[in-house]
């Protein structure tokens, strides 16, 4: 294993994208790449792949990688030159660049690929760039599994709820009640405490809140709880609590009468006609809340079968399964990433199967 030290622009030549205006992109399966990532499709492909891709200017320092034909926008930079490296290793040491100290002091921060090209950076021969790959993209691939998983799961589940549509003789009100167990704000904890910016968009469940609150009551729930954001109720910020904890205000806890209809009472609310619904109550404009009174009136059928709340207990227990080793998966590969790519960890010393298993012990 030997490495050497060399600049970017040596191996891998970064190259502003192309304009394509929205009006102008025709229907296709070729992902079209701005600076954060796919934000549409097009019919042709500015480039071959495979393609690393990364912000000139918006969102800078994210970087992504195309395995086939794509389009970079302007407002991206990208490259397909990996000059016998390899380009799944070029994309992961794109994420070890200090992008903030290469770009422009203007209104609009852009990068400037001149200067980024003679970034210095250290590479190892190829042989050693593709076991790090190995080791990077296992733990990469693995993450990606769970969310697609996930989200047969999630579609499962609201797919059951949408069974009882022609059922619905009862109102939300009837089947769950909103929590109003109020607390000091110095019970919040880092681990549990869910937010609105916390709860991510489009149902895609919950990441660590990045502050705590400094004052006044937040809301306590408990393991078998749905808590949604009531700001903005059309970006369907949703998650099911796994373990109890503390959440703001702004975050309502639906909790069900039952107890053993938690998971039937989650699919209801994960219906995209539930937020709907919601959205037909809000009041506000460019920050509307949802009518906490309103929403208690949509209609649901009062329970499913037993078969089937077995079946969406089981989904969900397992979705919070893999939430959790995502997790876990996400630390240890940005652990991993930055001691890899600078040879502090000699790749050739790593056992990936003992070290997954050591750091996913406990999920």
């Amino acid at each position: 294993m030997s490495w050497r030290e060399t600049t970017l622009g040596e191996i891998t030549d970064l190259k502003r994208g192309f304009d394509l205006p929205k009006s102008q992109r025709l229907q296709g399966d070729v992902p079209v790449y701005s600076s954060s990532g796919i934000t549409g499709s097009n019919s042709t492909a500015a480039v071959e792949g495979p393609c690393v891709i990364t912000g000139r200017y918006g969102t800078i320092g994210e970087v992504f990688f195309s395995g086939g034909p794509c389009w970079p926008l302007n407002t991206a930079l990208y490259s397909t030159e990996f000059n016998g490296n390899n380009p799944r290793f070029i994309y992961y040491l794109l994420q070890t660049i200090p992008w903030q100290g290469y770009t422009t002091a203007s209104a609009v921060p852009g990068v400037n690929r001149n200067h980024v090209n003679l970034c210095p950076v250290k590479i190892p021969d190829r042989a050693t760039q593709d076991a790090i790959v190995e080791v990077l993209d296992s733990i990469v691939d693995k993450i990606a599994l769970n969310n697609r998983l996930n989200d047969y799961l999630a579609n499962l589940c609201e797919t059951i709820a949408s069974r009882y549509c022609n059922d619905r003789n009862s109102r939300l009100r009837d089947i769950c009640y909103q929590v109003a167990d109020h607390v000091d704000y110095d019970n919040a904890n880092q681990e549990t405490y869910v937010s609105t910016e916390s709860l991510m968009q489009n149902k895609g469940g919950r990441q660590l809140a990045s502050s705590l609150p400094a004052t006044g009551k937040i809301t306590r729930y408990k393991a078998g709880d749905t808590l949604i954001s009531n700001i903005r109720p059309y970006f369907k910020k949703i998650w099911y609590a796994p373990f109890e904890g503390t959440c703001s205000g702004d975050v309502i806890v639906f909790r069900a009468n039952d107890p053993s209809n938690a998971p039937y009472l989650h699919a209801c609310l994960r219906q995209d006609s539930f937020f709907d619904y919601v959205m037909q109550g809000a009041k506000g404009t460019k920050m509307p809340r949802g009518d906490k009174k309103q929403m208690m009136e949509f209609k649901v059928a009062s329970s499913c079968s037993t078969k089937d709340l077995i079946l969406l207990d089981s989904a969900i227990k397992q979705r919070s399964d893999n939430d959790s080793e995502t997790v876990k998966l996400q630390a240890l590969r940005d652990t991993l990433l930055p001691k890899l790519m600078s040879g502090e960890i000699d790749v050739s010393k790593v056992d990936l199967t003992q070290l997954t298993n050591n750091h996913l012990a406990g999920c």
